[in-house]
């Protein structure tokens, strides 16, 4: 597939969201399978697609028209499996923290998920902006720790120094909420 910027995709001004579908569904479809394996069913697959492709017509005007269209939609569709199929149970080990996707879930363990997903985003809300960056390139954006220093600027070791205080502040943020967390 050709590397392609957003800003081919602009037609009178306006982003040509059937153009970019059509020729992105195949690319999306693959992430998903390789992200969820056989955790996932067709119908899950398609919401999946078609929740990436609206979320990212939502953001449209935030997004920087000169940046490759395929890492967007990447980023979009690994965050959307997380958020659809994370399990993080009262014993998860953070530092697995984005590996685990699964098929079923019950009530409590969606209420589990969220919870503790709502807490991570409070904690990563206050946080400062190059340590938040850090954290979503390197668990959600599966950046390796010698990309996320290029692109910020900073050592490779200052970037394994602020995830694990990331991870830190994460886990004490957890506990104190309740959850019990391997070590």
């Amino acid at each position: 597939m050709e590397e392609k910027t957003i800003d081919k995709y602009i037609e009178n001004d306006e982003l040509n969201i059937e153009k970019v579908i059509n020729e992105y569904s195949g690319y999306i479809y693959i992430i998903v399978k390789n992200l969820a394996k056989e955790t996932i069913s067709k119908e899950d697959i398609e919401e999946i697609i078609s929740d990436v492709f609206m979320t990212f017509w939502n953001n449209r005007e935030k997004l920087d028209k000169t940046k490759l269209i395929k890492n967007y939609l990447a980023g979009i569709t690994k965050n959307l499996i997380k958020l659809k199929y994370r399990k993080i149970k009262f014993d998860f080990n953070i530092d697995n923290y984005e590996n685990k996707i699964i098929d079923n879930l019950s009530i409590e363990e969606n209420f589990e998920i969220s919870e503790s997903n709502n807490i991570v985003e409070k904690t990563l809300e206050n946080m400062k902006k190059e340590d938040k960056d850090i954290f979503i390139m390197y668990y959600y954006n599966s950046k390796k720790i010698k990309e996320i220093s290029k692109i910020l600027n900073i050592s490779e070791s200052k970037v394994k120094t602020k995830l694990h205080r990331i991870r830190k502040r994460l886990r004490k943020e957890l506990e104190k909420n309740g959850y019990k967390l391997e070590n």
